[in-house]
């Protein structure tokens, strides 16, 4: 189960380059149910997400590298790229880590925060 919050951010917050970084290429299958292929630094996935926006069901099977490339050709629409950054909360929520991710090519500019929670309370 995968229990997290989005935010679209404005601007990009100070020292953020100073946080660890990943970069990852996405692409979509299928939007409902989600099915997206991704590539995350030298890791890759097929990952299954169910209904829901707060929490829903999600399951990540590794790839390797060439399966990932034969199901990207296969996607719906762009690919996606991006940096993400894990950024760790202080204070009451220093068990969160935000997860902020800046887009380039298509959707460069874009800069998302999402963050995952342990309960939906918790992420109310």
């Amino acid at each position: 189960m995968e229990i997290e919050r989005k935010y679209r951010i404005a601007a990009l917050p100070e020292h953020y380059r100073s946080y660890p970084v990943r970069a990852i290429e996405q692409a979509y299958l299928c939007t409902d149910p989600v099915v997206r292929v991704r590539r995350d630094g030298d890791e890759y996935y097929l990952t299954y997400k169910g209904r829901g926006l707060l929490a829903r069901e999600e399951y990540n099977l590794p790839l390797n590298e060439q399966a990932y490339r034969h199901l990207l050709e296969k996607a719906d629409g762009i690919v996606l790229t991006k940096d993400r950054y894990r950024i760790p909360m202080t204070g009451t929520y220093a068990h969160l880590t935000i997860e902020l991710d800046v887009f380039s090519g298509v959707y460069d500019g874009l800069i998302l925060a999402e963050v995952e929670f342990p309960t939906v309370e918790e992420a109310e």
